[in-house]
């Protein structure tokens, strides 16, 4: 397969899956970055972060558009969720990929029990 339909189909299911559950486009990129030609493995999460970013302010536009977004719904997580992206940025490096990787399969799956009982 040629290396930008590789690109496209990763992007396209990643947006996809974000748009239609609200998140989890990470949980499909994540491990299509894997197989993703020219990448080492120590930049498939930081990679998958920086391709959600765009494909989160469509999905939050395409919301607002809708009159589906709360937005006073949203500044409440806001700070937890800004420390948890410094943290995870300084800490993610010195964490083996292995082990992240083996992190974000547990949370997929646990998410998959969680929603199927």
């Amino acid at each position: 397969m040629k290396k930008w339909m590789f690109f496209v189909l990763a992007g396209a299911a990643a947006g996809s899956v974000t748009g239609l559950f609200g998140a989890g486009g990470g949980m499909v990129l994540v491990p299509l970055l894997t197989m993703a030609p020219d990448l080492g493995k120590e930049a498939v999460f930081p990679t998958s972060v920086a391709i959600i970013l765009p494909i989160c302010l469509v999905s939050i536009l395409a919301a607002w558009a809708s009159g589906q977004l709360r937005v006073h719904g949203v500044f409440p997580y806001l700070a937890g969720s800004a420390l948890g992206g410094i943290a995870a940025g300084v800490l993610g490096p010195r964490i083996p990929v292995r082990w992240l990787h083996r992190s974000l399969g547990l949370l997929i799956l646990w998410g998959g029990i969680r929603y199927l009982c």
